[in-house]
């Protein structure tokens, strides 16, 4: 068994792990221990404690996969609920569908009963509110239809790294799974979806094979396919090593856009795992948890600049 979870996962990856190591389910572990994450405030860049978008709203996406069946559920732009991750679960559990975006995720989400509430806190509210005043005075006088273009590329995300939350397992009946929830980036255009909720972007697993998440500038991994690429090169017979360089190498090709940090995580059916920083610093770490582990541990990322051939 194995867990990988990024910075960002602290508060639930040893829950996850407690359930992974009593013979859980790993989409049961996973989801527990995201859903911590999720209403953890000090955690700025997912569910509560989130950047609001440039109209000061909330608007989560998560997603989760079960690799044994290759099922997938996600949501996207989702307002007023605390545990978008559950409500991923429930897409694929009981929809024929595996993407559900703004109202309609929200509608589903009531008619579950999903639990509700306010993720906008009131340090990120305050953030929000200096940034608008330096709004120019004939925008905000007409916010509500005011043009945003120019404000999203200008705008500065307090939370540079655009990050996320990625919990990647293999469990006791050895499944590989993941899944993935986020606020997005901060100060981001309204509507704005990036790689969480884009099954094979921002995440893919196969039991097969092995499972791959990615976190960071997920406009990268949505233009390259990220998540399945990794897995697909398993498929093709490369450790997860390297696996996860040749979809680096996939990245060079990209031009023009947001080129920035990306961090990719994956791990093998044989429980192997791997985590490159893409263009990061030496701050970038992850969690690990493996069987017999009393407890899950940070290890350094490596570290790959994006222009090194």
């Amino acid at each position: 068994m194995i867990l990988v979870t990024n910075n960002e996962g602290r508060p639930g990856v040893g829950h996850s792990a407690q359930l992974l190591s009593g013979g859980e389910s790993g989409l049961n572990a996973l989801e527990a221990g995201i859903r911590i994450v999720e209403i953890d405030e000090s955690i700025r860049t997912v569910g509560r404690g989130g950047w609001p978008n440039l109209i000061g709203e909330m608007q989560l996406d998560a997603s989760v996969m079960d690799g044994n069946t290759l099922r997938t559920g996600a949501v996207g732009a989702i307002q007023g609920f605390l545990h978008p991750v559950s409500i991923a679960r429930q897409v694929m559990e009981r929809l024929p569908h595996e993407l559900l975006v703004g109202p309609g995720a929200e509608r589903f989400g009531r008619e579950i009963g999903a639990e509700q509430g306010d993720n906008l806190i009131e340090d990120s509210k305050r953030v929000w509110n200096e940034w608008f005043e330096g709004v120019p005075e004939e925008l905000r006088k007409n916010w509500k239809d005011a043009p945003l273009i120019d404000l999203c590329r200008q705008a500065i995300d307090p939370e540079a790294v655009r990050d996320t939350t990625t919990f990647l397992c293999l469990d006791s009946q050895n499944g590989v799974h993941g899944a993935v929830s986020t606020a997005g980036w901060g100060w981001k255009y309204p509507g704005r979806l990036g790689d969480s909720p884009v099954i094979g972007a921002g995440m893919y697993a196969d039991s097969r094979y092995g499972a791959c998440a990615c976190t960071g500038a997920g406009e990268m991994a949505i233009r390259c396919g990220t998540s399945r690429t990794v897995v697909t090169y398993m498929k093709m017979g490369m450790s997860v090593e390297k696996a996860v360089y040749e979809a680096i190498e996939d990245m060079r090709a990209l031009k023009g856009g947001l080129l920035n940090r990306i961090t990719i995580h994956a791990i093998d059916n044989r429980g192997q795992h791997k985590v490159v920083a893409v263009n990061g610093t030496p701050s970038n770490h992850y969690w690990l948890w493996e069987e017999g582990d009393a407890e899950p541990h940070a290890v350094s990322a490596e570290i790959v600049p994006l222009s090194d051939h």
